[in-house]
């Protein structure tokens, strides 16, 4: 097979490069031979766009991504790439991925994959897709009782339901799910450039469609119904259902960001990381188990909190939540977070969503958690026989010590005793350190610029409150509220910049610095690489014909820690 790539590069000044460039396409039949771009005559000229051919021994199939990679030449020359475009000779299919970025480094390697979010996100199964497989996964739940605030009617929704059955019936079958954005109620909205941004607290009821999958049915952009506070339904008209899901994506937006990526990832592991360095010598087996897992943490954090969160920081700058807000939103949930929900077992179970279909990241989560629980098993029993010698350990009470007593102070819920009595307390908290600080990162981060380059489909802020007439609701109205274009630019590049992959990245399981040197120690840390890959090919197996993947948690994706 013979394709013809079509190469963008952009028309700033500096944007050419004299470098080597090479490309692979990706398909779900393989990949293509790597190929590097060179006509007669001079390649990546500012402003250019070039043809070139790439070859493959087979059909790939339908393409999934490109693979795009700079090689300095006699030196460093730094590229902007606007886009890659691939076509098929005698077929009329073509596929166009957007890169817009720079390419800095020598072997830098950057994958590009067509904007799927731009050409479905208007579609209410992709809506509902998002809440199961997008960077936010752990808010739904199931509705077994419609909220007194929620006043939704059989009547209402029955056109959404497949005709033999009631929202009643669906609500006793487990059918029917809720997403309850109170904790948004009330927060400050921030002031951009002079003037005020607009918060909203929505309610979003779902029903899992046996044909159309979960679907969104009844929107409600506030916790308290009124006159000014309708209901908005699929058979309402369509920009007035398509502005109200785009207020649920907007909470989506700052709940991601601030709760479920920054507070439940960053900073819980922030909390085990200090104590691990204050408490555990670095002789200690625990101290060399975790460590891998906590580099860069600290550093990466502080970074969060001046360049990000800070009152001159990017957040200030493009998020509704920006400056107070954010604080306030950050402290309502570390108020309320639990131990057992950092747990997936029991974070599914609770949400009673142990049945939904295509939760792909539940399953996967799953799959990573026992096998993160196998390793840290074999470790902890390596160095610890028995029950007594975890509780006699006093460097290792001492660690425990800081972070329940001082790590999670003043969260009144938390549930996490101060002292450790058994291994099996020991394991369960040491695989919670490793898979927040590895798989429940890269969930929350990993696919944010899949979700968010489509500025609409997940906005960063809204420049107009929510709609209280349906009837009112114009193209004019929604472009008035989504965000400006340099607010969708800011947005764009820090989805890329936290999202993307990173150049010095240690994948999960691989470990640069030998901590342990105990040749039984050595043969767990091969048994644990050895079931991540085989849980690699079963998610890639899992994946093959699925128009829309999801390789989040592919374990060679993930990050051995927390470091963006």
């Amino acid at each position: 097979m013979e394709y013809k790539v079509t190469v963008a590069t952009g028309t700033s000044e500096y944007s050419g490069t004299n470098n080597y460039i090479y490309v692979t396409l990706v398909g779900e039949r393989g990949e293509s031979e790597r190929t590097v771009l060179d006509n007669p005559g001079l390649d990546f000229r500012r402003g250019a766009v070039d043809d070139y051919t790439v070859k493959s021994s087979a059909d790939l199939g339908p393409l999934i991504l490109v693979r795009l990679e700079k090689q300095k030449y006699w030196v460093e020359d730094n590229w902007f790439c606007r886009y890659v475009k691939v076509s098929v000779p005698g077929q009329r299919c073509s596929y166009t991925f957007p890169c817009y970025r720079w390419l800095v480094g020598d072997k830098v390697v950057v994958e590009l994959r067509e904007e799927y979010t731009m050409n479905h996100w208007k579609e209410d199964w992709f809506f509902g897709y998002q809440f199961l497989n997008g960077s936010n996964p752990r808010m739904i739940t199931k509705c077994k009782e419609l909220p007194s605030n929620f006043p939704v009617t059989g009547d209402m929704v029955q056109s959404s339901l497949i005709p033999t059955t009631t929202l009643k019936e669906e609500l006793k079958e487990g059918n029917i799910f809720l997403v309850d954005y109170a904790i948004m109620d009330g927060i400050p909205a921030n002031v951009i450039r002079d003037r005020i941004q607009h918060i909203a607290s929505p309610l979003c009821l779902l029903y899992e469609h046996p044909e159309k999958g979960l679907i969104p049915i009844a929107i409600q952009l506030g916790q308290k119904p009124d006159k000014d506070t309708p209901i908005f339904l699929p058979s309402d008209p369509p920009l007035a259902w398509l502005l109200a899901k785009m207020w649920v994506r907007h909470s989506e937006f700052q709940v991601f960001q601030l709760l479920s990526h920054l507070l439940r990832t960053h900073l819980v592991v922030e909390v085990i990381c200090v104590s691990t360095l204050r408490q555990l010598p670095a002789v200690h087996p625990i101290y060399k188990l975790l460590t891998p897992h906590l580099r860069y943490t600290l550093e990466i954090n502080c970074r969060g909190r001046t360049q990000l969160l800070s009152m001159d920081g990017i957040f200030k700058k493009v998020v509704s939540t920006g400056g107070d807000g954010l604080l306030i939103l950050a402290q309502r949930e570390y108020k309320v977070l639990t131990y057992r929900s950092l747990q997936p077992k029991f974070d599914f179970l609770d949400r009673g969503v142990t049945k939904l279909k295509d939760y792909f990241y539940r399953d996967h989560s799953m799959m990573l958690w026992n096998v993160i629980q196998n390793f840290v098993s074999g470790i902890v029993s390596l160095y610890y026989k028995s029950d007594s010698e975890v509780e006699q350990d006093s460097e290792l009470q001492a660690w425990i010590h800081d972070v329940a007593v001082e790590g999670f102070v003043d969260v009144p819920h938390f549930g996490l005793a101060s002292e450790l009595k058994t291994k099996e307390e020991l394991i369960t908290l040491l695989s919670v350190a490793i898979f927040t600080s590895t798989a429940q990162h890269a969930a929350t981060n990993n696919g944010q610029f899949d979700w968010c380059a489509w500025v609409p489909n997940t906005p960063c802020t809204m420049r107009h409150p929510p709609p209280t007439d349906k009837d009112a609701v114009t193209m004019g109205m929604i472009m008035d509220t989504l965000p400006d274009i340099s607010q969708s630019c800011v947005e764009m590049a820090i989805t890329w910049h936290l999202g993307r992959a990173q150049p010095d990245a240690i994948p999960m399981g691989q470990y640069v610095e030998q901590y342990f040197t105990e040749p039984a120690a050595l043969r767990v840390i091969d048994k644990f690489r050895k079931e991540l890959k085989e849980l690699e090919e079963q998610i890639i197996a899992q994946n093959e014909g699925l128009e829309l993947q999801y390789l989040y948690l592919c374990p060679s994706r993930v990050e051995n820690s927390i470091t963006i």
